[in-house]
């Protein structure tokens, strides 16, 4: 199969080594060639580092690296079965390469975008054929992380959404289809992990480290909310906030925090400026261990309800995704577990926690604020009142 990649940087070289890893022939394009030359070198060192981990042998690097030719012409494309854009996160940028990308490519080659926040209707509709356009949303960094969410527009044909998913698995990785909502599935159900940590910072209740410590200690989550948002760029992290608060016609659930946004505006990005929620070394490491910055007389009680509002505010965002038909409730928690990490699928810890829990949670939180932020996805009450469980 011919793969063609538009983008070098290293979400496209990521799933240029995915696709050449599974024996594809794959066209990696960029306009500027000293970024193909980076590429080029980054894979060399990738590759390297897992013959010193024994994850492969030399036979199998060069096997790699033959499957993958660099261009710097998008007509060079020209022959793709399937073709994935993976560009900056611009609706006008990329429905103009799709519009010139069709001019190149055979009738039934699908044109995919790698986009984790932008309507694929959007982008499918810069083309004479919309129907083979489809959203194929891979995670950073592509070749380990498992989770591709597939997302048909209202335009794709059943034959592309078919074939899409059949491809992505045989590259081994799970597959979550979602609908064309804002943030898809992952980005959107998230949106509690970073937001509500934000809200209960702001409103004075803990600092940074124990707000993580909490998350780490009794969730199980292996990044706290501000360690990872440091590690992703506060810049980075507020502009998805932003862009799926925009999205959903300014729903308060995704409300962006001041807090961030200042972070920011003042530079403190998070690893890749040095300074963030924490402070970072040259080398982007921790300066200071949560188990410094937290004492263990600390109050578990506080401790315990941190988690709990941040654990509850999830699980009501993956049941409201479930309910408004983004997702299969497999699926959602299979892109929670696999694209992010969770230590637990969010309705799977619903179960766990107990339905009734998390009404009464929600309710409590609602009682406290009277938010529409805090209102309870209609199907745990419906889920609640009939005595049933997710699975």
């Amino acid at each position: 199969m011919n793969i063609g990649i538009i983008g070098s940087g290293t979400m496209g070289s990521g799933i240029a080594q995915v696709a050449a890893t599974a024996n594809c022939k794959v066209k990696l394009y960029d306009t500027n060639q000293e970024a193909l030359n980076k590429a080029k070198a980054s894979l060399e060192k990738i590759l390297l580092r897992l013959i010193e981990k024994g994850r492969i042998d030399a036979s199998e690097k060069s096997r790699i690296q033959s499957n993958i030719s660099y261009v710097d012409r998008l007509k060079d494309l020209a022959d793709s079965n399937l073709t994935i854009e993976a560009i900056v996160e611009n609706l006008e940028i990329k429905q103009n390469v799709f519009s010139e990308l069709e001019g190149y490519v055979s009738e039934d080659c699908i044109i995919a975008s790698n986009t984790s926040s932008l309507s694929i209707a959007s982008i499918a509709a810069s083309l004479q054929k919309p129907e083979r356009c489809i959203g194929i949303h891979f995670f950073n960094p592509a070749p380990l992380m498992q989770l591709v969410e597939v997302i048909p527009a209202i335009q794709t044909s059943k034959e592309v959404l078919e074939k899409s998913v059949n491809t992505i698995s045989d590259w081994k990785k799970v597959v979550a289809v979602a609908k064309d909502t804002p943030g898809f599935i992952v980005n959107r159900v998230a949106r509690p992990f970073y937001g509500e940590s934000l809200r209960i910072y702001e409103e004075g209740i803990a600092d940074f480290a124990t707000i993580d410590y909490s998350l780490k200690t009794l969730g199980g989550f292996r990044m706290g909310p501000f360690e990872l948002m440091d590690f992703i760029g506060n810049d980075v992290n507020y502009t998805v906030t932003e862009t799926v608060f925009k999205a959903f016609y300014f729903d308060p659930r995704y409300k962006p925090a001041f807090t961030q946004k200042r972070f920011a505006e003042a530079g403190y990005l998070g690893r890749k400026s040095g300074k963030g929620y924490y402070n970072y070394d040259d080398n982007g490491k921790l300066i200071s261990r949560h188990s410094e910055l937290v004492s263990e007389s600390h109050d578990k009680n506080l401790l315990n309800k941190i988690f709990n509002r941040v654990l509850v505010m999830l699980i009501n965002e993956a049941a409201d995704a479930l309910f408004l038909n983004i997702a299969s409730a497999e699926d959602i928690d299979n892109a929670m577990t696999k694209g992010v990490n969770y230590p637990k699928g969010l309705l799977a810890w619903a179960d766990e926690k107990g339905i009734d829990w998390c009404v009464s949670k929600m309710d409590e939180f609602y009682n406290e604020y009277h938010e529409d932020r805090y209102r309870c996805s209609p199907l745990l009450r419906k889920m609640n009142r009939e005595h049933k469980t997710f699975f």
